[in-house]
C-alpha cells in the first residue's frame, strides 16, 4: 500500500511540473541534444573551408566601395594628401570641397551572394563656400584635424570624447558620430583604424578563452556579469575554445538568466550579448569568434521586427555602416528563437503578449520587402505570421512557465529539435 502510494505522489509531482514547465517531458538527455550539436559544429567547420567571396569575384569593385583595415602612418599619410589637395584649391582660387561617399539609402546594395548590404559609388560634394554645407564641412575638417593628432599620438578615444573637443561647433554628439563615418569613406579606412571607439556595451561570458592587450581572459571565471567586449578589436587575439556554439542574445535580461544558470557548462557554448542594438566592438568581436572558432552562431531576440531587425545587422549589417560590411557582419546566423509562431507552438498566454502597434505593423510590413528577408523563406513565413496575428511578445515572455524555463526547456528544446531558420 505505502508503495501504491509513492508511486501516485511521484505520477501526481510529475503531471505537476509538466502543467509548469509544458514540453519538457519531450527532453531527451542532455548526451543526446550534445550530439545533435557536434553535428552542426561539424558541419560548420566543413563549410568554413570554401573561398570567402568578395566585391571582386563578382566584377563589383568599380562600382560599390568597401574600406579596409589602414596602418596609423597610411592614416597620416592619406589626411596629409587631402590636405594638401585642398591647399592647392585654395591657392588656385576654387575654394575648397569634400567630395563624400553618399551614405543613403538610395546608395546601398544588397548582394545575394555575400548576404550583405554594401555601398555603392555615389558620392557628394561638400563645399565651403556654400550657406547649406559650410558648417558640415568645417565639422568634417575639425574631425580629419583631430584623428590626425590621434595618429601622431597612437592613442584611442571614445565617440564621446571627440564631440567634448569641440561641443560648440558639433553641437549635438550625432552630428560628430555621422561625420566620423563620413571621414572613415573619405579615407577609405574602418572606423577603428582611425583610433575611435565606442564606450564598453557588449559583454562575453561562457567557453572563450582569449588575451585582452596581452592578458589572457577566461570567460568561465568571469562571474554572471561576464567580461565586457574590448571596444579596440586590435586588443583581442589568441581566441580558443570547446564550444560548440556561439548563443547571440538580444536582451541583458535574458543573457543574465543563462550566465546565472551556467547554461554554457550544461551545453557548451560561448553567450553574448550588446544588451539591445548591435554596437560596432561587438559586431567586430562576434566576427572575429566566428571566423576563427569556425562556430555556428545561433540568435535569440524578441519576437517582434526590432528583434529581427538586429538579427540582421549582425548577420547582413546597417544601412548606416554599409561602408564597412565586410568587417562588421557575420554570415549565416542562425534565428534560433523567439519566433512568431513559437508563440502558439509554446502556448504562451495571451496576457504575455503584446499587440503590435501601427508602427510595428509597418516596420513589419517593411522587413518584407528587404531583400534579405526574402532570401530566406523561413524569415518570410515567421513575418507573415507576425503580421497576421498582430502579436509580439519578449524573450522574458517564458518566464510566465517559470523563471527559468528558458535554460531548463525552451533552449534545450529547440536545440534538440534542430529548430533555427
Amino acid at each position: 500500500m505505502a508503495d501504491k502510494r509513492k508511486r501516485r505522489r511521484a505520477d501526481a509531482d510529475s503531471d505537476d511540473e509538466s502543467a509548469r514547465l509544458p514540453f519538457k517531458n519531450r527532453l531527451k538527455p542532455d548526451s543526446a541534444i550534445i550530439s545533435i550539436l557536434e553535428t552542426l559544429t561539424e558541419a560548420t567547420k566543413s563549410a568554413s573551408t570554401s573561398k570567402t567571396l568578395t566585391l571582386s569575384d563578382l566584377n563589383l569593385a568599380s562600382t560599390c566601395r568597401e574600406v579596409t583595415d589602414l596602418t596609423l602612418s597610411s592614416v597620416q599619410t592619406e589626411i596629409q594628401a587631402l590636405a594638401i589637395s585642398l591647399a592647392k584649391s585654395i591657392l588656385a582660387g576654387n575654394g575648397f570641397s569634400f567630395s563624400v561617399p553618399s551614405r543613403a539609402a538610395t546608395n546601398q546594395l544588397y548582394v545575394p551572394e555575400l548576404d550583405r548590404i554594401v555601398l555603392k559609388d555615389k558620392t557628394s560634394v561638400r563645399p565651403y563656400a556654400s550657406v547649406s554645407t559650410v558648417r558640415k564641412t568645417t565639422i568634417t575638417a575639425r574631425i580629419l584635424s583631430l584623428i590626425h593628432q590621434l595618429s601622431l599620438k597612437n592613442i584611442h578615444v571614445t565617440k564621446r570624447d571627440l564631440f567634448y573637443t569641440d561641443v560648440k561647433l558639433f553641437q549635438d554628439q550625432t552630428q560628430s558620430d555621422a561625420v566620423l563615418d563620413d571621414v572613415s569613406c573619405i579615407l577609405g579606412c574602418t572606423r577603428s583604424s582611425l583610433n575611435v571607439v565606442a564606450a564598453e556595451k557588449g559583454v562575453v561570458v561562457g567557453r572563450l578563452i582569449f588575451s585582452d592587450n596581452g592578458d589572457m581572459i577566461d570567460c568561465t571565471k568571469m562571474g554572471m556579469g561576464g567580461k565586457a567586449i574590448p571596444p579596440n578589436i586590435d586588443r583581442v587575439g589568441d581566441m580558443s575554445s570547446d564550444a560548440l556554439f556561439i548563443l547571440l542574445v538580444e536582451k541583458d535580461a535574458a543573457y543574465m538568466r543563462l550566465a546565472e544558470d551556467r547554461f554554457y557548462n550544461r551545453f557548451p557554448c560561448i553567450i553574448v550579448t550588446a544588451k539591445g542594438q548591435p554596437d560596432v566592438a561587438t559586431r567586430l568581436f562576434l566576427r572575429k569568434m566566428k571566423m576563427e572558432l569556425k562556430l555556428p552562431v545561433l540568435a535569440l531576440v524578441d519576437s517582434d521586427p526590432y528583434g529581427l531587425k538586429i538579427l540582421s545587422v549582425y548577420g547582413s549589417g546597417s544601412k548606416n555602416m554599409s561602408y564597412d560590411s565586410a568587417n562588421l557582419t557575420t554570415p549565416d546566423i542562425k534565428w534560433l528563437g523567439v519566433r512568431p509562431s513559437d508563440l502558439d507552438k509554446y502556448k504562451i498566454p495571451e496576457q504575455c503578449r503584446l499587440p503590435m502597434t501601427e508602427q510595428d505593423i509597418k516596420t513589419g510590413k517593411d522587413l518584407l520587402e528587404e531583400d534579405f528577408v526574402k532570401k530566406n523563406p523561413g524569415w518570410v513565413e515567421e513575418l507573415n505570421i507576425m503580421v497576421k496575428s498582430k502579436q509580439k511578445a519578449e524573450i522574458q515572455a517564458l518566464s510566465t512557465f517559470g523563471f527559468q524555463y528558458l535554460s531548463e526547456v525552451y533552449l534545450p528544446l529547440k536545440l534538440q529539435q534542430q529548430d533555427w531558420l
